[in-house]
């Protein structure tokens, strides 16, 4: 007398839209809970683990003149702001990236560079607010040197301008360097 077991459904039964929604604001709801009891628990925490970092003192200890006299906690002071010592043309080095080169035999070269950076001294001594204007000459060219100006930026933006110069020959060779670093106010 065995009974036939009733088929399983192939699908899990399909809530309603109004059902599932529910849901969906319930689980969101939660979690956004979750997330706001977390912080205000860290909170807590620091502000508990600041309160304990502060010593114990007990009147027993005070001097007897200072028994009378209230209570003066030192307020913190902040610290400084940083100072930055000024950089120079020494803590520069600059080499050239050619882009362009387009040679007329005898007649010589025009040549497009690129200023590449870098610097040389203590990254420590960068302010990361300051804008340093860095002035460098480029020579080799048929008109005399080049002088031209970057703005080095965040620490690592190097804004510039190629250069476009002639050269008397193919063989001429176009060198770099730092003559000037102006830091502007942060």
């Amino acid at each position: 007398m065995n009974q036939p077991t009733p088929p399983m459904p192939e699908q899990p039964p399909i809530l309603p839209p109004a059902q599932r929604k529910s849901r969906t604001n319930l689980i969101i709801v939660g979690a956004a809970v979750a997330i706001i009891a977390a912080i205000i628990g860290t909170g807590v925490v620091v502000v508990q683990a600041q309160d304990d970092s502060k010593p114990a003192t007990t009147e027993a200890s005070a001097p007897a003149e200072d028994v009378a006299a209230p209570a003066v906690e030192e307020a913190d002071e902040p610290d400084p702001d940083p100072t930055f010592p000024p950089l120079s043309a020494d803590d520069f080095t600059m080499t050239l990236r050619t882009t362009d080169r387009q040679c007329f035999g005898s007649a010589g070269c025009n040549v497009t560079v690129e200023p590449k950076l870098e610097f040389t001294g203590n990254f420590m001594d960068i302010d990361p607010d300051a804008i340093y204007e860095i002035t460098y000459e480029i020579r080799g060219g048929d008109s005399g040197p080049v002088i031209e100006t970057a703005e080095l930026m965040d620490e690592t933006t190097l804004n510039y301008t190629p250069t476009s110069i002639s050269t008397p020959s193919s063989s001429t060779k176009v060198t770099v360097e730092v003559t000037d670093v102006i830091t502007q106010g942060a």
